[in-house]
């Protein structure tokens, strides 16, 4: 069932990892599957068996050519550098080569407990697997990078967090696992070599067209390689209104991919300072600081490359200061092309930045849904819409944002149909709304995964009008309590 596996990463010296073999649990049963995914990735799916499947993606039977581990990482967790992370209940079984060429690596989340497990039990509940199965999916088709699933089988089992749970194993697919917390874990003990070989491995993964050139300019590319996707990933996460929530190093891709779904939520009601993790307290991942904690974590990217980048280690921190100096402004630009995307304009002028923020503060004043507000643009291209209008508490900023949006507009090169379906297809209608994701989880919890099920096939079209299943656009009830993730771990 399993496509080959080329073992890229266990080929790496063995202070990288350690070889673990996944715990086997007592009663794995199949309850997500993947099935494009798993054709993209050269499955034999025509030979697929939803028993067998279990046992696979549950870690019972290690798929053959399949080398388990798990890897080292370090990483500053809410600022706080722990030197020794890693895997602490997710097992690497290796990579295998898509239908496209592309590497990719197959992961298990809820393992059981590796050498990085730090006391912990190694598992996983079915909650965060779940949420992590139908966040992850949806940013995919949203267009977001991101890491994707590929399973999700219970275990039989319970784990212990604040409540007995069932337990869970997620089958997790990334470009790669490799983390600026990958890098930390070797430049804190001054492993240069270590340093080396994984900056030669992400340029050979992800940056193919930095191999070429030579040292002396290769790992400062690198930086500015990583940076670039760093920014535009973000930039992609705020016009979404997505709330991370623990943006540690050690969850920082190198890739440019979104990883971990941990206390990740959706934002309804606009609100810049918006925090949904319980264990935030001080805001330090709130909504409007995504920006900013990405380029601190990509200045600790940038010191360990420090002497990959100069022998002088002053005018090594000199080239790398003056690459993070520049994230404000590739960020900026980013953030811009989004918000022009999702104001329905494709030419540029000069003001339209402050007119993305005007609708930004609208929106804040008037406590307008995220989602709806920028999705109902679309029929407001000419007139006003009821169905906006009422997304604002007080509707005053937005009807004095309303003229100035479409006198720019009057400027595009298209009529209004056009513009209007243009707004449809980059504003989202439906997402995983907080909600509708949670009371997906309870169900599933007591055995019942049709919402589950049902809440999947609405995501995957979020931009598709779906007018037997209208419900899940709706933001939470007034009145509905704050709501809050926990990381699951």
């Amino acid at each position: 069932m399993f496509p080959e596996f080329t073992l890229r990463y266990a080929r790496l010296p063995d202070r990288f990892f350690a070889r673990f073999a996944p715990v086997a649990v007592e009663a794995p049963r199949l309850l997500a599957f993947n099935r494009p995914l798993a054709e993209e990735l050269g499955f034999e799916t025509a030979a697929f068996d939803a028993t067998s499947a279990a046992e696979a993606f549950s870690g019972n039977a290690v798929p053959a050519g399949a080398e388990p581990l798990a890897q080292a990482y370090a990483g500053h967790q809410f600022g706080h550098f722990n030197p020794r992370l890693g895997d602490g209940r997710a097992v690497l079984l290796g990579e295998v080569t898509d239908r496209e060429g592309r590497l990719r690596e197959l992961q298990l989340k809820g393992a059981g407990c590796t050498p990085f497990s730090r006391g912990a039990d190694g598992r996983a509940p079915l909650g965060p697997v779940l949420r992590e199965y139908l966040v992850s999916e949806a940013m995919h088709v949203l267009g977001i990078p991101t890491t994707r699933a590929l399973a999700a089988v219970a275990t039989g089992e319970r784990v212990f967090r604040r409540v007995p749970e069932p337990g869970a194993v997620l089958t997790r697919v990334a470009s790669s696992h490799l983390r600026v917390g990958t890098f930390q874990y070797f430049a804190a003990r001054g492993d240069e070599e270590a340093v080396r070989l994984l900056a030669d491995l992400a340029i050979e993964r992800h940056y193919p067209e930095l191999a070429d050139k030579p040292p002396a300019q290769r790992y400062l590319a690198l930086l500015e390689a990583v940076q670039a996707r760093q920014a535009r990933l973000v930039a992609g996460w705020m016009g979404l209104g997505f709330i991370h929530g623990v943006m540690n190093t050690d969850n920082v891709s190198i890739a440019g991919e979104t990883l971990d779904y941990g206390p990740c939520a959706f934002m309804e009601a606009y609100d810049p300072e918006q925090v949904f993790s319980s264990i935030d307290e001080g805001g330090r991942y709130a909504y409007r600081n995504q920006p900013w904690i990405a380029q601190w974590n990509l200045a600790r990217f940038a010191e360990t490359l420090l002497p990959l980048i100069d022998d002088d280690a002053d005018r090594a921190v000199e080239r790398a200061t003056a690459m993070i100096q520049a994230y404000p402004e590739q960020y900026e630009a980013e953030w811009l092309s989004v918000m022009r995307g999702k104001l329905g304009l494709v030419g540029e002028e000069e003001g339209d930045r402050e007119l993305a923020e005007a609708f930004l503060e609208a929106m804040a004043a008037g406590r307008a849904d995220f989602t709806l507000a920028f999705r109902h643009l679309a029929e407001a291209v000419e007139q006003d819409a009821p169905a906006l209008l009422e997304r604002f508490e007080t509707p005053d900023a937005i009807a004095a944002w309303l003229p100035r949006w479409r006198a720019r507009l009057a400027r595009e090169a298209a009529d209004p149909a056009t513009i209007a379906a243009r707004l449809r297809g980059t504003n989202p209608r439906y997402i995983p709304r907080n909600h509708q994701v949670e009371a997906a989880l309870d169900a599933a919890a007591e055995g019942d995964l049709a919402p589950f099920e049902t809440l999947a096939e609405v995501l995957a079209t979020p931009f598709e009008a779906q007018p037997d299943r209208e419900a899940y656009a709706r933001p939470a009830p007034a009145g509905a309590a704050v709501f809050r993730t926990f990381c699951g771990t």
